[in-house]
């Protein structure tokens, strides 16, 4: 006898729902709680120990901490701390409400009285353990709370010091004074630098005298290739593949090609410098003093290729259809030579700036650097601004002239916006006046700062609004109707295209909005101190408490994907019944759809239920929500509720059901569907009826297909008293007899209706097989009456109306 289970597809989705459903079960829930307190509690502890000596490590680092960088690490290194401690808080949490339910089992221990000695014991060990577990977390809430405390303090050092730095008049570069300080330190700043030239040299003299020169010259080969064949080839690959029959059409070319060489543009020569740089530290050839010169030549080779790689995928002067920015070619050209001087004027003061601090060079040599650095970005930002006030007097002469045109009978050409022209202009020159003055004032700090946030801001705000242009289109294309991905997804979902249309713009905006949020984030972080971002992130990120619920995003994420799920589930589950099940069950159609509407409003509850669950919320507060939605009911939804009921009531009791023919006031037609609010009825044009389904239950409807109703035709007419009846009765039953569509059973019968006014009134009645078939089947018979009664003489008649007209003349 074969032992396989009787009800193999019963048993799946038994076990489906234990395993996604169900929860665990107390031995498994008390064995899981003992893992964690044996793994989590340590490492949780461990966190809290490392945050309390990270603090006293930023509490000495702070008797001697005079510049910006410094004090933007301890920063770091306090919300560091704060964030151990917090997540240490929140992993011993749980631990000590587990504590806490475990002593109240035990029950209270009334006052004088005495426990049995194993409970005592235990109840003893109990207390001794949650007593350290709550030390444990009252001290992990109160370091969190002084690194909260000591970041804030850091934060306005910072904030005081840099204010003071921009404030700080240090000389203009047209005193004399400055320079003669300069030619004063320039021989011990140069000795300096040679000694640090020498260190370097030494270094790499004894690197390749012990390992060889073999590693560096590799990193050095690497960096050549990564820069020069590799990065050209890439490039042309690119525009190949973008111009090729197999790129996406529409305007995802453009955007997708200028995302492609910015990602090239700017990776390959950081790449290149950092093979350069693992190659002479793989040896050992930089000296410790370069060791933050090296890193900041990494950092500065990423910054400059990334300013130049925006302009030139935007810009793009010798391909003006694909470019992306709506200047003409001359503009192009020397907007993009002014992007490349400034990022080769970032790659310098970055390097020169790091190799002063390694040079330990006098304080009036970083001023001047400083001074001569911020001149050179208002050269760049003039440059630009004169390209521009151009371009924009180009445009108007050309829209003057095209108006001109268009007065004396041309086509009106489209106007082109630059109002991006007019905000550049104005922050340019504002920029450009306020650091000229400040330069000349003598206020090198503050020019240095307001040029390079200027140049950074533009930079960012070229880059968030091509992603803007790449994720719209990215969006629009990947959920088009006519592609790839969404034939797919059409053959596997049963999606409507406009159905796909509606979720690329709805994944175009939420791609935009994030893209946004990243450049908000990217810019503050432009302006001050990145750990403020950390800290948005982790306040984001532990949720917004309502009430006594806590919605974390995670949370949302999690309930999202599990309705979609079960949304996805129910639908198979009834394209299962519909498709596959229903139709071998042999019942008629009203009782399939019943069914399967059922299933779906089923799987949708249960859908909805699951992800409240996935949420935390728990069937007491459904119940509070329930209240709630009874008092919307009361006042404004007892229509809506009205229909619902009736809707269940018609697919429970099936009154009328799909295929019926019915009669509801004076319209009539097939029911073609019956939801669980309204009912639609196909009328005779073919047009289509929605009726509440409170009309079909609260109103007399005429069934006319019900229980097998036949439909009876119905011809009426007159002929005069001497025509021979009994001839007229077996013409119309030879008529009913060779029709095929009339029913010999019932029988036709032929009456006489009424003799009156020299006339005989007939009125006979025949069947057929449906009430849809009575009209045609009646126009049919009327046709061929009059054929018959004609070949035979027989002449037809009806009353004669008379009216008698007074005549007063």
């Amino acid at each position: 006898m074969s032992s396989r289970p009787r009800f193999p597809l019963l048993r799946a989705w038994l076990l489906a729902l234990l395993l996604v459903g169900a929860g665990p079960w107390p031995c498994a829930a008390l064995a899981a709680g003992n893992v964690a307190d044996e793994v989590d509690l340590p490492q949780a502890r461990q966190r809290i120990e490392q945050a309390g000596d990270a603090l006293q490590a930023v509490r000495r680092g702070l008797d001697d901490a005079d510049a910006q960088e410094t004090l933007r690490t301890l920063s770091e290194r306090a919300q560091q701390a704060r964030r151990d401690a917090e997540a240490g808080v929140q992993a011993l949490q749980p631990a000590l409400e587990r504590m806490d339910a475990r002593i109240a089992q035990l029950g209270p221990l009334q006052e004088g009285a005495t426990e049995e000695r194993g409970i005592a014991r235990q109840r003893g060990v109990l207390e001794q353990q949650r007593s350290q577990l709550d030390a444990d977390v009252k001290r992990g809430r109160l370091l969190a709370e002084e690194a909260r405390q000591l970041g804030d303090s850091i934060e306005k050092m910072r904030t005081q010091q840099f204010g003071a730095q921009l404030g700080r008049k240090v000389g203009s570069p047209l005193s004399p004074v400055l320079w003669r300080k300069f030619a004063d330190s320039l021989p011990g700043d140069l000795q300096r630098i040679r000694a640090l030239y020498r260190q370097a040299g030494n270094a790499l003299h004894d690197a390749v005298a012990a390992h060889g020169a073999k590693v560096p010259s590799l990193g050095v080969l690497l960096a050549l290739l990564l820069v020069l064949p590799l990065q050209f080839w890439l490039r042309r690959f690119g525009r190949r593949r973008a111009a090729s029959a197999q790129a996406p059409a529409g305007r995802l070319r453009r955007t997708g090609l200028a995302v492609w060489l910015l990602l090239v543009g700017t990776l390959l020569p950081g790449l290149a410098a950092l093979a350069v740089v693992g190659g002479l530290r793989a040896v050992s050839a930089i000296p410790p003093r370069l060791e933050s010169v090296a890193d900041v030549l990494v950092t500065a080779t990423f910054v400059s290729a990334f300013i130049a790689a925006v302009a030139a995928c935007l810009l793009a002067p010798r391909r003006p259809s694909w470019r992306l920015a709506n200047v003409d070619d001359a503009s192009a050209r020397r907007l993009l030579a002014l992007a490349r001087g400034a990022a080769a004027l970032t790659w310098a003061t970055l390097l020169l700036r790091a190799l002063a601090r390694a040079a330990r060079t006098s304080q009036v040599s970083a001023v001047l650097l400083d001074g001569l650095v911020a001149l050179g970005y208002v050269a760049l930002i003039m440059a630009m601004l004169v390209t521009l006030t151009r371009l924009h007097r180009r445009r108007a002469a050309d829209a003057m002239r095209a108006e001109q045109r268009a007065d004396a009978g041309a086509a009106k050409p489209p106007r082109l916006r630059s109002g991006w022209l007019v905000l550049a202009r104005l922050g340019g020159h504002l920029t450009v006046l306020a650091a000229l003055l400040a330069t000349l004032l003598g206020y090198l700090n503050f020019a240095l700062f307001a040029t390079q946030q200027m140049v950074g801001v533009t930079v960012l705000a070229l880059v968030v609004s091509l992603l803007l242009k790449f994720a719209d289109d990215l969006s629009l294309w990947l959920l088009a109707p006519d592609s790839g991905f969404g034939r797919v997804l059409r053959l596997s979902t049963g999606l409507q295209p406009a159905q796909l249309e509606q979720a690329g713009v709805l994944l175009s905006a939420l791609l935009r909005v994030v893209l946004v949020l990243l450049g908000l984030a990217a810019l503050v972080a432009l302006f001050g101190n990145a750990s403020a971002l950390y800290d948005w992130t982790a306040a984001l990120g532990s949720g917004l408490k309502i009430g006594d619920q806590l919605l974390k995003p995670s949370s949302l994420l999690w309930a999202a994907l599990v309705l979609v799920l079960g949304l996805g589930l129910a639908r198979i589950l009834q394209q299962w019944l519909v498709g596959t099940y229903l139709p071998k069950t042999g019942l008629d159609a009203g009782v399939r759809n019943s069914v399967s509407t059922v299933a779906r409003y089923l799987g949708i509850v249960l859908a909805v239920l699951w992800a409240l669950a996935t949420l935390g919320i728990g069937f007491e507060k459904l119940a509070l929500l329930a209240s709630a939605l009874s008092v919307g009911i009361g006042f404004g939804l007892q229509a809506i509720t009205q229909n619902f009921v009736s809707g269940l009531i018609l697919l429970a009791e099936r009154p009328v059901k799909i295929g019926d023919w019915i009669k509801i006031g004076d319209q009539e037609g097939d029911i073609r569907r019956i939801s669980v609010r309204s009912t639609e009825i196909q009328v005779g044009d073919r047009s289509t009826l929605i009726v509440p389904n409170s009309e079909l239950i609260t109103k007399t409807i005429r069934n006319m297909t019900m229980a097998g109703a036949l439909g009876r035709v119905q011809l009426q007419f007159s002929v005069p008293l001497n025509t021979d009846v009994a001839q007229v009765r077996q013409l119309l039953l030879d008529m009913f007899a060779g029709h095929e569509g009339v029913l010999d059973d019932p029988a036709p019968s032929v009456f006489i209706d009424s003799i009156a006014g020299g006339l005989v009134a007939l009125n006979c009645f025949a069947y057929v097989s449906s009430p849809r078939n009575v009209y045609g089947t009646r126009s049919e018979l009327l046709f061929e009456l009059l054929r018959r009664t004609a070949e035979q003489g027989i002449a037809l008649v009806t009353p004669t109306d008379i009216h008698l007209v007074r005549d007063d003349q």
